[in-house]
């Protein structure tokens, strides 16, 4: 039983973590207009070597990934278990407010309801349907970090579990996708991930705490 929920969680991760709407932006040469884009709401220089590359992704975890990405994942999850549909329509359309997502608006749509289609089969999850029904309407938008919460809450995938393994695929993808950009070494990947992702299990523990405590 372990095995298999350990197996689902990690299934969850990786079709958003490993193509990330931003990280998917680093291995297109069409999509390094976007990247850009995001870099310079930022007030980043674009990525072109090791430096700029930890600089950008320090700067997605501080400002994206951990006040915006994880916040929008434990909120879907919450609505999601607590069949709080309304709610989550509320909030995916709050996120269209949010200036930093339009920069990949398209690609965070498109990932997302993507996977949201591959849940039309369980047709016994009212909140799947009600909030498919919602996006197929133009009611919503199927932003893929609220479908990544969905999906935890639909196989009783661990929150603590769903939050890091979303960090560290996400991160990991940014990474690798850069290093066919940057002609990076396996050893320069793993050792920019460990020395970014450190402080991740702390920060993720926080916000489930502050939810709980909440």
């Amino acid at each position: 039983m372990v095995k298999q929920t350990q197996l689902a969680l990690s299934d969850a991760a990786e079709w958003l973590g490993d193509w990330h709407p931003l990280a998917e932006q680093l291995g297109s040469t069409d999509g390094l207009v976007t990247l850009g884009s995001v870099s310079a709401s930022l007030r980043l220089v674009p990525v072109h070597d090791v430096p700029s590359l930890r600089n950008f992704l320090s700067n997605y975890h501080s400002r994206i990934l951990l006040p915006l990405e994880l916040p929008a994942i434990q909120s879907a999850h919450g609505h999601a278990t607590r069949h709080e549909v309304r709610e989550l329509v509320a909030l995916d359309q709050g996120m269209a407010g949010q200036p930093i997502f339009s920069e990949f608006a398209a690609a965070s749509q498109r990932v997302g309801q993507s996977q949201l289609r591959k849940l039309r089969p369980l047709r016994d999850q009212r909140a799947v349907q009600r909030y498919l029904h919602a996006v197929e309407s133009g009611e919503a938008h199927g932003w893929h970090t609220l479908v990544y919460g969905l999906t935890l809450a639909v196989y009783s995938l661990p929150l603590r579990q769903g939050l890091l393994g979303y960090a560290h695929q996400t991160t990991r993808g940014f990474i690798y996708s850069a290093a066919r950009m940057l002609s990076l070494s396996e050893h320069q990947c793993r050792a920019l991930f460990d020395s970014l992702c450190a402080g991740l299990p702390e920060a993720v523990e926080a916000l489930v705490v502050q939810e709980t405590v909440a």
